[in-house]
């Protein structure tokens, strides 16, 4: 497998035009005869559609472990056509590509626990933040997660999906839960695409602009995306190849250039192993493998050009602004101290760059104290690191400083007890097991450890508040 040298203007517009051929055609016999239509503007004869849709939800969320998948059937008195649609979907999706390398994938399952706390800080402050960059992605995640006002949710919903593929066996054990994870979004990407191009996106013309519709409730998930309307000659198919690609990229690229970026990078065969985990992942998601990059010079190449093609669209009003700063505002106001507050932002652009921080709109001033102590408390991170490691070997205060601003983050956002992420029971005694080790970062010498738990006002044999 390799990736063309450079993709073409062409290229990156027939990606915008491509969707996910097995979920499209699953979603659209579902809901037929709506799903073989062309995409008209009528509503009323749509209506019961929404019903078969809580129905197909209600199912999927059976879905928990990766070796109940092939055995799943649909309950007792649901309509068997439902059943047998969703069932032959599991069989043609559940298998993984014949170049899945599993010791790659465990080796990259330990990384993801290693890092621990720190991974909960690029997710925040360096992954998330690209992801809303492209104009169009920008606009489904503002509709579909009503994340202005439901930032949280958002971002536990992306986590729901993220831990499970990163848990020990996520994409390689009957007991694992990261293909059945991976499988209910691949569905709900589907009727994203569904619901707004109001048809199977192989059958709606691409020539089509369609209107925005009157008399549907915002405030019903299914209504809002129904009526949102969508210009598909400007703006390509919703949850396109590209945007597919573009948003694992910043899950598995992204990551791993913010651990460069804070001294912390890891070999080479490491960085070969994360990605080739989250090629995996997407080939479960319905990704083309044309546009799976397997080194960091591919990932590198392939990021910027989706986010230069997609920097070209327009979209107005613009929802990435309400989406950064909604993002930036969560963050916040987890952070204890004031002078601290602002460092989100800062951190934010240091791992995504000022053209980035312009995109999402979170390139507003800064107080001088706060850009201050940012600036010095970089530049001591960096030059006390690079002291020590003469001496000690993977010694890194940097990893303990962001393993703080990660607890917070995971503690009071993510792993909250009293707002559960979504995840079958299984998988969050999984995630109990694998949240307590993290109090301790096994590559620091004790006393390190020791004052990140006074920090964080932890004791040394757990780590409050992030069970689940």
């Amino acid at each position: 497998m390799s990736l063309p040298a450079r993709l073409t203007l062409p290229d990156l517009e027939e990606l915008r035009r491509c969707a996910d051929p097995l979920a499209d055609n699953t979603i659209a016999r579902l809901l037929d005869p709506w799903g073989a239509g062309d995409g008209d503007e009528g509503g009323a004869a749509h209506q019961c559609n929404f019903e078969v849709l809580g129905v197909i939800n209600r199912l999927m969320a059976q879905w928990q472990t990766n070796g109940a998948l092939a055995n799943w059937r649909a309950d007792a008195g649901v309509d068997p056509a439902i059943g047998a649609e969703l069932q032959a979907y599991l069989a043609a999706g559940l298998a993984l590509p014949e170049w899945t390398d599993p010791v790659r994938i465990e080796r990259a399952e330990q990384l993801f626990i290693e890092f621990g706390m720190l991974s909960c800080t690029l997710l925040f402050c360096a992954s998330l933040p690209e992801c809303y960059v492209i104009p169009d992605l920008a606009a489904v995640l503002h509709v579909a997660g009503q994340l202005e006002q439901r930032t949280d949710h958002r971002i536990r919903s992306t986590a729901a999906m993220i831990f499970p593929v990163m848990m020990a066996g996520g994409l390689t054990r009957p007991e694992g839960g990261g293909l059945a994870q991976v499988l209910k979004v691949r569905l709900i990407h589907a009727t994203i695409r569904h619901l707004i191009m109001r048809g199977n996106p192989a059958l709606v013309s691409k020539r089509r602009a369609l209107p925005a519709l009157a008399g549907f409730d915002p405030a019903n998930l299914h209504q809002a995306l129904f009526a949102l309307g969508w210009n598909i000659p400007a703006d390509g198919v919703p949850c396109s190849q590209d945007e597919l690609a573009y948003t694992l990229l910043t899950f598995g690229y992204v990551f791993l250039r913010s651990l460069r970026k804070l001294g912390l990078g890891l070999p080479k065969d490491d960085e070969l192993a994360y990605l080739h985990t989250w090629n995996v992942m997407g080939h479960v998601l319905g990704m083309e493998t044309t546009l799976m990059a397997h080194t960091m010079e591919q990932a590198e190449e392939l990021f910027a050009q989706l986010q230069q093609r997609g920097r070209l669209q327009s979209w107005l009003p613009d929802p990435r602004p309400g989406l950064g700063n909604a993002l930036m505002n969560t963050m916040k106001a987890v952070i204890p101290f004031t002078l601290f507050k602002p460092f989100p932002v800062l951190l934010t652009r240091h791992l995504c760059g000022r053209t980035t921080a312009a995109d999402i709109g979170i390139d507003q001033k800064v107080g001088l104290p706060a850009r201050l102590a940012f600036v010095a408390v970089m530049l001591l991170i960096r030059a006390f690191d690079f002291v020590v490691r003469l001496f000690v070997k993977d010694f890194s205060i940097a990893r303990m400083i962001t393993r703080v601003v990660g607890y917070q983050f995971t503690c009071k956002v993510l792993m909250d007890q009293t707002r559960p992420l979504k995840l079958p029971p299984e998988l969050l005694n999984q995630m109990a097991g694998m949240t307590s080790g993290w109090h301790v970062d096994p590559k620091s010498p004790a006393w390190v450890n020791a004052l990140e738990h006074k920090i964080t006002r932890r004791h040394s044999g757990g780590a409050e508040g992030v069970r689940a």
